[in-house]
């Protein structure tokens, strides 16, 4: 971290506004303007959206992050937590992932640190179940169930067998959808190089307490994508949610019980806990409270947008919609960090904000190879796809929606090559603990106590 007389731009969080806002702010600044410093407990943002089709192997996890020092060079990356803010004193602390914390002054803060996983205290949660918000989490959740056709591959225990089979989702949203579609075409491919292992022989279950699924697409789509799973084999329980999952024993509110290995928690996110600890205004919610121009309500020094934020929906509000605000979408955070970074500069240089508006262009969605649901708006209208259709929408949306041109191709070019060579099956669970194996085969080996030789009999005098 280098020390200057320049005003500091203290961007807190590298996910996609953080990324966004620091580079518009870097493309518009003067050269020795200010300086640019962007904390993170991660060295690279994560592009969420691909995490279903990174858990599935459509896309190497590599592409779907974005390495922070690289695309944003003339910036300050630095990797730890903004524990408090002190904003009488205009003092962040930041707490490295090594060494002590120490303080860092700023003149102007962008919050964007994201949302993480909703969660609600049910008995074995915390123990049993595998989020989707990292792409450590989408490795993870591949390397997981390959490793159990594995093991029902490889037992004649019948228990142990339908345990590993039995794959539960809760949260019906378009994380628990596309991702229970793309784990479910994964297990069916795989399926094919198991010699006892059969695709009727698995059972898929998603959950969530909503009487739909995909509600971002409409309940005539949303009806669609619930048909299009349940012909899949997927069982859908609506309308219901889980009591317990305590040792994978999952207990459903309305009577059913399974026995897992695998339980994915996808049922919505929240405001990042952290804000709580920052003095900030904060919605019902915990979102963090801003004005149309995307400034925290009652200063004039700091932004915040994204999912983190409590943005107003103007286009909804001309519409007649009263206390709209926006959904936690890529396309809302994408937009929202162009306005903010914008408006930094202009706060900087005392210009006056600009209010963000948007009008929502639609939602798409992929629930495996060649399927998916789309909606685009066009004005007044409305064009609902459902099919391979909604499926090219969903890949040239995001595809194109993907930062930097360097991951743009990447991505673009695992598709081309999955259209020639087949799905990889390969499970690498043993990349969660690498050194176990040189460990076992390093250790001391066990010190070895001599026998104490018996006594010899007493000659005979």
């Amino acid at each position: 971290m280098s020390t200057t007389e320049r005003p500091r731009i203290l961007v807190v969080g590298g996910g996609y506004v953080g990324l966004y806002a620091a580079r518009r702010i870097l493309k518009k600044m003067r050269y020795g303007e200010a300086t640019v410093t962007v904390v993170d407990p991660r060295s690279y943002m994560t592009y969420q959206p691909f995490l279903p089709e990174a858990a599935a192997g459509s896309i190497s996890p590599r592409h779907v992050v974005v390495p922070l020092r690289r695309v944003l060079p003339k910036a300050e990356v630095l990797t730890g937590r903004v524990t408090t803010i002190d904003q009488d004193r205009k003092v962040a602390t930041i707490s490295p992932l090594v060494g002590e914390a120490y303080e860092l002054p700023f003149d102007y803060l962008v919050v964007a640190l994201g949302a993480v996983s909703r969660t609600f205290p049910i008995p074995g949660l915390a123990e049993q179940g595998i989020g989707m918000k990292g792409i450590e989490e989408a490795i993870g959740l591949r390397n997981h169930v390959l490793e159990q056709l594995d093991k029902a591959d490889s037992t004649t225990d019948e228990e142990v067998r339908r345990r590993a089979l039995t794959f539960v989702f809760v949260g019906g949203g378009f994380a628990g959808a596309e991702t229970i579609g793309e784990v479910e075409d994964l297990a069916r491919d795989a399926s094919k190089y198991y010699a006892s292992v059969k695709r009727e022989d698995m059972r898929f279950i998603l959950v969530d307490a909503a009487d739909k699924i995909l509600p971002e697409v409409g309940p005539k789509l949303g009806k669609y994508g619930k048909e299009h799973l349940e012909g899949r084999g997927i069982e859908i329980y609506l309308s219901t949610s889980m009591d317990s999952c305590v040792d994978g024993h999952v207990v459903l509110k309305n009577g059913l019980e399974v026995d897992s290995n695998t339980i994915v928690w996808t049922a919505g996110v929240k405001p990042n806990p952290a804000l709580a600890r920052y003095g900030l205004p904060l919605g019902p919610r915990g979102h963090v409270d801003t004005a149309t121009t995307l400034q925290v309500q009652g200063t004039d020094y700091i932004w915040a947008a994204g999912d983190n934020a409590q943005v107003p929906d103007m286009a909804a509000r001309k519409a007649g919609v009263e206390n709209a605000w926006c959904p936690p979408n890529a396309q809302h955070a994408l937009r929202q960090a162009k306005i903010l970074g914008d408006n930094v500069i202009s706060g900087m240089r005392g210009f006056p904000q600009k209010e963000y508006s948007h009008a929502n262009k639609g939602a798409v969605a992929g629930l495996g190879l060649h399927k998916g649901v789309a909606m685009i708006v066009m004005g007044k209208v409305k064009i609902k796809l459902k099919g391979r259709l909604a499926w090219y929408m969903h890949r040239g949306y995001h595809g194109m929606a993907m930062p930097t041109w360097n991951r743009k191709i990447r991505v673009f070019a695992d598709w081309t090559l999955a259209m020639f060579l087949k799905r990889e099956v390969v499970s690498l669970g043993a990349i969660e603990t690498p050194r176990e194996e040189f460990y076992e085969a390093a250790k001391p080996a066990p010190a070895v106590t001599a026998a104490t030789p018996a006594p010899e009999k007493a000659k005979a005098s």
